[in-house]
């Protein structure tokens, strides 16, 4: 009996102590991670997200005017909202928008008016769970569901209780249900929906209606007692009994009023209180934030790791919804009807496509699988794969990178759709040239194709758009090549050498050239802009992601390449601001940063400090890895050292952090850097661990010496997706001075198209 006992309290002791080390996890996320942000210097562009994992729905707190793309900056001293969000960047502000706003003792309505001071130490910013007290001790909470939230307005005694609709700044209808202490209602605001477009909410509160009317915020006009409206910025008022504690669960849907009330039903209706949804919203993140289990190096390390973990994980976010069979199905952004399926949107490929996806295809295969099929899908529904969904087709940035997004999933094993319709719907993107923007269809494929190169001045960002056709022309040849697909085979195994027709071997750098193949004159490889985007001849010359041997040759073999890599962080961290006629926030934070002409920043360069495993010097890419993290990240408001981008620059740690890094994906080869961690535990759909493991890691022992995989030596400076998937152990010995002396042949160098 004593032995039975003993054994169950064991048991009991070893889950509770696992429970309390999972919990953990969330708790040291920081959403406000990035924040402290504005146009002419971003450390990360965020605002505090409070979601679940890929959730169709976010929100937050609303520092900033209604349509300002900088909805919550840290420096602002007041909060006008608490808003319904979607906004994957502030360049390109949001989409489905409305707030609610508590006011005491007069109803006030308009946002300036009504924005209320707050102090930061007054804050609680967690993924499951916001809080804040303003000033005037009005307190406000929320917890969120995929689709909803719940919320709490907790109003001080002896004062009258207001909450504020507003519409923000579309077109929006809301109607007021005093009985069923419920309002229904729809925005329609951002840009470039289809016709039919509405997002349906409800709002029920479990405390009744003292009074209401509804205002509009185009002038600011209350009508009391009134309970519908419809228009321009149209909203409505509840005023409560004094003191009142209010609490409010809502659900949206881009479907329907029903399927919103459904959607309130199905993910809050069990939910009494905040708290069981706020329970319930943690236990979400700790077994999402669980499947990488990192142990060992310091708090703020950790708060780091899942702080970023938890912003790569918000991206791609689900578009679709389950009837009420439990089937999914979506209103498409793309042809403005409703289809069976799954359906994804808030990303840009050309940011995403270099680590968030290549990390969801590692830890969510079939989300991801899903994904590939709902590109195809969009395609079939506008005429095109996106590039950029907000939540339609936008086209912005350059290149057509959902070819990379499936071809890399097809070199992981993750084959949920047909590549011969992948191929044609490429075909047709590499050949023409779309109505909504530079990356709707190829901007330049007339000149590309008939030059080999996108010349310049006649097309903007000629060389980046060149380098970055080439790539994605490989991910084309590679998935044809993997599915047989002869027909389109040889239309891209020319195609993605284009690069060398943009270098020049006199200076060594990529290089702008006009139609008649004339160099760009006045060249300087520290100035911005003109044939490259967002970024100099220092950043874009190591974009042949697919053809590093290819480059290596270029530039004079591995000790010249090596070179060329060093001198990116010895060059003086000067600017030239060239056609952008001034410093934009891109050059600032390369400048702030001061490793040299390295601009972490922006996405063009980011691969670049792992490129040393290629030139057979893997120490550079090892220690350049470790003080990326250490100087250019961390967990508070000044987290990014530029733009986060959906993910991306959240993706770039989370991998770097795990000791390797996507430098091309369409292939199966993550390429090594130095893992952050003691012990790393990586747990993966189909149940099986990955366990890396660093002895005597420290931040001063960034060197990896005797990598072993599975318990044999492992010499190889890049580990595949399918050793990965297969579960296992990869070990290292940490020290201080690098291992020179290791000899690398062929084979353990990264993929290379060329031999």
């Amino acid at each position: 009996m004593k032995k039975r006992l003993f054994i169950a309290l064991a048991i009991q002791l070893a889950v509770s102590n696992a429970y309390s080390q999972r919990t953990a996890l969330a708790d040291y996320v920081n959403t406000l991670q990035g924040t402290n942000s504005s146009h002419e210097l971003t450390r990360g562009n965020t605002y505090p997200t409070t979601a679940l994992p890929f959730g169709m729905h976010t929100w937050t707190p609303q520092t900033g005017n209604n349509g300002d793309g900088w909805k919550y900056q840290y420096h602002k001293k007041s909060i006008r909202g608490f808003q319904q969000a979607h906004q994957c960047s502030s360049w390109s502000n949001d989409y489905a928008v409305f707030s609610l706003m508590p006011v005491i003792d007069q109803l006030t309505v308009n946002e300036n008016e009504r924005a209320t001071a707050f102090e930061h130490t007054n804050e609680i910013a967690k993924p499951y769970y916001y809080k804040v007290t303003l000033n005037n001790n009005i307190t406000t909470e929320m917890a969120p569901s995929e689709r909803g939230a719940h919320l709490r307005f907790s109003f001080p005694k002896g004062h009258k209780a207001f909450l504020v609709l507003d519409g923000y700044t579309g077109l929006s209808g809301v109607k007021i249900h005093p009985a069923e202490k419920m309002i229904t209602g729809f925005v329609n605001n951002g840009r470039g929906f289809q016709k039919g477009w509405k997002s349906h909410f409800v709002i029920m509160f479990d405390t009744p209606f003292y009074a209401y009317g509804t205002w509009q915020n185009t002038d600011n006009k209350v009508e009391a007692g009134k309970n519908e409206i419809e228009g321009k910025g149209a909203g409505i008022y509840l005023e409560f009994k004094d003191g009142a504690v209010v609490q409010a669960k809502t659900a949206s849907s881009y479907i329907s009023d029903e399927q919103a009330k459904l959607n309130l039903h199905r993910e809050l209706g069990a939910h009494k209180t905040l708290e069981q949804t706020k329970a319930a919203a943690k236990n979400t993140w700790n077994d999402h934030l669980s499947k990488i289990l990192v142990e060992g190096g310091s708090e703020e390390d950790k708060a780091t790791f899942y702080s970023c973990f938890f912003r790569a994980s918000l991206f791609s976010r689900k578009f679709y919804e389950l009837d009420k069979n439990g089937k999914p199905y979506y209103f498409s952004p793309y042809d403005g009807t409703v289809h069976d399926g799954y359906m994804f949107t808030d990303t840009g490929f050309w940011d995403t496509f270099r680590a968030q996806f290549p990390l969801n295809a590692l830890l969510y295969p079939q989300m991801h699988g899903r994904y590939m099929q709902a590109l195809l899908d969009a395609n079939k529904q506008c005429g095109w794969l996106p590039s950029w969904s907000f939540p339609n087709e936008q086209g912005s940035m350059i290149g057509n990178h959902a070819i990379s997004l499936l071809s890399d999933a097809w070199a992981k094993g993750i084959r949920t759709f047909d590549p011969a319709a992948a191929l044609e719907a490429y075909h047709h993107e590499a050949n023409n040239k779309g109505p909504w923007g530079p990356a709707n269809g190829r901007d330049g494929y007339v000149e590309y194709n008939r030059l080999g190169y996108v010349p310049y001045p006649r097309i903007r960002e000629a060389t980046a758009k060149t380098l970055e056709y080439a790539y994605d022309d490989f991910c084309a040849w590679k998935l044809a090549s993997e599915t047989h697909q002869e027909k389109y085979l040889k239309e891209w195994e020319q195609r993605m050498y284009n690069y060398r027709n943009v270098f020049d071997s006199a200076t060594g750098f990529m290089r702008g050239k006009d139609e008649n193949g004339n160099w760009l004159k006045n060249f300087d490889p520290v100035e911005w802009g003109g044939p490259f985007t967002e970024g100099n001849a220092w950043h874009w010359v190591w974009s042949v992601f697919h053809d590093i041997n290819g480059l290596k040759k270029m530039l004079g073999g591995d000790e010249a390449f090596c070179a060329k890599l060093d001198a990116v962080f010895t060059e003086p961290n000067t600017v030239k601001v060239g056609t952008y006629g001034g410093m934009i926030h891109e050059m600032t934070e390369m400048v702030m940063a001061n490793m040299g002409q390295y601009a972490h920043g922006n996405q063009p360069i980011q691969h670049m400090v792992y490129l040393y495993n290629y030139g057979k010097q893997p120490w550079k890419s090892q220690y350049h890895a470790r003080e990326v993290m250490r100087r250019l990240y961390n967990a508070t408001e000044n987290g990014y050292p530029g733009d986060e981008d959906q993910g991306q620059t959240s993706s770039w740690y989370v991998l770097s952090a795990l000791g390797f890094y996507s430098v091309c994906p369409g292939t199966n080869e993550y390429v090594m850097g130095s893992p952050l961690f003691n012990k790393i535990t990586i747990t993966q759909e189909n149940g099986k661990k990955f366990v890396i493991t660093a002895k005597n890691n420290s931040p001063e022992n960034v060197y990896t010496h005797n990598a072993m995989l599975n318990g044999k030596p492992y010499t190889k400076t890049f580990i595949t997706y399918q050793d990965i998937a297969a579960g296992g152990n990869l070990s290292f010995d940490m020290k201080k001075t690098p291992d020179t002396g290791r000899k690398l042949q062929a084979a353990d160098l990264p993929y290379s198209v060329s031999k």
